[in-house]
């Protein structure tokens, strides 16, 4: 069997996700982070592991793997590094009797796994789910043992193809050249391929009739107070069941009872205390909890959901949060670092953070993928501004938008906004980066999705990141606002900064003919190797990224005056990329090495970002760079 389609073939068992997972008075939670047992299916057909049904009994020669991490760099094993295929996890737990005494849910949930997940808990399938960087989970309660320990089982497939998203592809070689079956893959992107079971795992509990997802959405009113709309949706209630609720935000009460699993209504705050970005109060990232309990036939589940009143506009000229002009001065970035590749962990999630204040970025985009939902609770409290974007990169080819790839696409659309719907700090959806938007079933593709996409969240805008010229674009006349991705003095003019003023200009100027719409710069950038200097300086010295960020400079501060409404470096850091000749160990456009150590251009972006939060301007003549 090819190893592009090994997974297609497989069942699919329906999963949700769920709220976050919280303890509260109904709920308990446990941690199935740690030592994982881990091997590769490194078999000719990659498909040894389901031909002998290794979920059927725990795995065999495995070695250890930490839970949460990519498993590419843990290893001196360049087999593992380079893996392609299924690799198997399995560890033993224990829940306690109490927790199968028949009422109660015990929900398994992974929040990340690459690309393609089945699980198997002591034996039985019990979900899987399609595509990476968002949670799955599914009750487990009835395939549990009490008084002994019970074994979850896990197989992860990073194979990529056209359908995809990210879309990749694998070639196979023949000949006397080549060893037998062997193979190449290639990422229609330029990160590394990371893989494996890479953000949190976790049990919780709640009840049988249990609170299964919360939306709140705010509106300003004229008179000063807020209308907050929530929705609450109710699972595991029956049709005899009878089943009221109660809601509770800023001392404002209301209670009811649910209908057909839904309570919904709208809460009048008077004075509210509004989630604001640090750019424009003095007292940001104001969150607030908002109290939902549930009661079915005497039994109560309770959830605690933080949330930020704040309401986006969008007009032609500008980008509005609670009615104040918000300016994206900030980066994209990975989730990228030595050893866990694109694993988590408190302490790095933290540096990420206090670097992205030292560099007084008001934003940040989640480059290519929703970034853990940790992050998110960060930026939330910090005042910093997110722009939550799909796992689409690299659809480049007529292959890459039929029907196969758009149902993901939604799927993915859907699975995100779930997710995220409540973090004020997220406002606005970019749908994909850098797609070929110039082909005609593109228009079509991306309609479709933009319609989705508003269904789903009409408080947010939508828009996605281009690197095409304004005559080749067939689909930002569907989009609320414009995103560009410009190499001016790079990968165009490269060495050449001085080009940046009238090309940058002239670009603008003929997006804004085209459309009356707010326009950001989502990407610009130089490669820098780290400790490389010369002067004058040249492409790849930490001098030139300096210069070639600061060319873009004079004509931002002119546009910014009308219809610019940002400006985000690529990147905030290097990171790790497949090896190839246009490649030195990784991409070097960070702001910072992949350790997070400040190259020279890092402490002049910090100095503009510093001016641009206090409104002023910040282009000089000439940057020093001695």
């Amino acid at each position: 069997m090819k190893l592009a389609l090994t997974f297609f073939v497989l069942a699919i068992i329906a999963t949700c996700q769920g709220l976050y997972p919280k303890d509260s008075p109904s709920r308990l939670l446990k941690d199935l982070d740690g030592i994982w047992h881990f091997k590769i299916d490194d078999s000719l057909s990659r498909n040894e592991g389901f031909d002998d049904e290794w979920y059927l009994k725990p795995l065999t020669d495995t070695i250890l793997m930490p839970v949460p991490a990519s498993y590419n760099d843990i290893t001196q094993d360049k087999n593992i590094r380079d893996f392609i295929g299924w690799a198997w996890y399995d560890r033993n737990f224990w829940v306690p009797g109490s927790w199968l005494d028949g009422k109660t849910r015990v929900v398994l949930r992974f929040e990340s796994a690459h690309y393609y997940t089945i699980v198997w808990v002591n034996g039985k399938q019990v979900m899987t789910h399609d595509g990476g960087h968002l949670p799955f989970e599914a009750d487990i309660a009835e395939h549990l043992e009490e008084g002994q320990p019970n074994r979850v089982t896990v197989a992860v497939n990073n194979t990529l193809n056209a359908n995809t998203l990210p879309p990749g592809s694998v070639k196979y070689y023949s000949g006397e050249k080549y060893p037998p079956n062997y193979f190449t893959f290639t990422g229609q992107f330029d990160f590394f391929n990371y893989a494996g079971i890479q953000r949190s795992v976790k049990l919780y509990t709640t009840p049988k009739a249990y609170i299964s997802d919360i939306s709140v959405v705010t509106e300003l009113e004229e008179d000063g107070s807020a209308s907050v709309a929530y929705t609450v949706m109710i699972g595991g209630v029956e049709g005899n069941s009878e089943a009221s609720y109660e809601v509770s935000l800023s001392g404002v009460k209301d209670s009811g009872t649910v209908t057909d699993g839904i309570a919904k209504g709208t809460l009048k705050i008077t004075d509210p205390t509004l989630w604001w970005p640090w750019t424009l109060s003095s007292t940001p990232g104001a969150m607030q909890p908002f109290q939902v309990k549930i009661t079915t036939d005497g039994v109560t589940d309770m959830y605690i959901q933080s949330v930020g009143l704040r309401e986006i506009t969008v007009t032609e000229d500008q980008f509005l949060i609670n009615g104040k002009p918000f300016y994206f001065h900030g980066i994209g970035k990975h989730e990228d670092w030595d050893i866990i590749g694109k694993g988590i962990n408190d302490a790095l999630l933290m540096k990420d953070l206090n670097a992205l204040l030292w560099l007084n970025a008001s934003a940040f985009r989640a480059t290519t993928y929703p970034f853990a939902e940790e992050m998110l609770d960060l930026a939330d409290k910090a005042g910093i501004v997110v722009i939550g974007e799909s796992t689409s990169v690299g659809q480049k080819s007529v292959s890459n938008f039929g029907n196969e790839s758009l149902a993901h696409h939604l799927q993915v659309m859907k699975e995100l906004i779930n997710r995220d719907k409540n973090h004020p700090s997220v406002v606005l959806w970019s749908l994909a980066n850098e797609p070929e938007s110039s082909l005609s079933v593109a228009e079509e593709y991306f309609q479709t999705l933009v319609e989705a996409t508003h269904t789903l969240d009409p408080t947010r805008p939508v828009s996605f990141t281009c690197n095409l010229d304004y005559n080749n674009d067939k689909v930002f006349k569907h989009m609320d606002l414009i995103m560009l991705n410009r190499y001016l003095d790079w990968y165009q003019n490269g060495g050449h900064p001085e080009v940046v003023p009238y090309a940058l200009r002239y670009d603008l100027e003929q997006w804004r003919k085209l459309y009356k719409k707010p326009i950001m710069i989502s990407e610009y950038g130089a490669g820098t190797i780290p400790g490389f200097h010369k002067d004058p300086p040249v492409m790849w010295t930490e001098e030139y990224q300096v210069l070639a960020l600061s060319a873009f400079w004079p004509v931002f501060d002119e546009y910014r005056k009308s219809f610019l409404i940002g400006e985000m470096v690529w990147s905030f850091a290097d990171f790790e990329t497949a090896q190839s000749t246009s490649r030195t160990d990784g991409n070097h456009k960070g702001l910072l090495t992949r350790q997070r150590q400040p190259k020279l251009a890092a402490h002049v972006v910090r100095e503009r970002f510093s001016a641009l939060a206090e409104g002023r301007d910040y282009h000089p003549e000439k940057v020093s760079v001695k």
